[in-house]
């Protein structure tokens, strides 16, 4: 499998149905430093009702990696602007959104 490489500036959003957070690399492509931009929490909100808040403003990433459990990408993917749809350049079915930063980069480098 190729290696998903994650560039200095990409943004990294990492959500489940109820918590998003959107993450910035202020690393490079070997080392990377993920620093919290966003988070947002909807404690009641159910996987369905994902959608109606897009988490990312589109127009302000270029590149964006989404990391979302399977259930949750599938119904985050039909809520995609034209714009976010171009700046989407890899989807990761995984459930990281609980773990703390220094995991989810170590998951990421492998």
């Amino acid at each position: 499998m190729h290696k998903l490489k994650i560039r200095q500036g990409d943004w990294v959003v990492v959500c489940d149905g109820k918590k998003a957070l959107v993450l910035e690399n202020a690393g490079d492509e070997k080392f990377l430093n993920l620093r919290a931009r966003e988070v947002h929490e909807h404690p009641d909100a159910k996987t369905h009702e994902l959608g109606t808040d897009a988490p990312v403003n589109a127009g302000l990433v270029k590149s964006l990696i989404l990391i979302a459990p399977p259930r949750a990408l599938g119904v985050l993917r039909q809520t995609y602007s034209h714009n976010l749809r171009a700046a989407v350049r890899a989807e990761i079915d995984k459930d990281f959104v609980k773990l703390p930063l220094h995991e989810i980069e170590e998951h990421l480098a492998q």
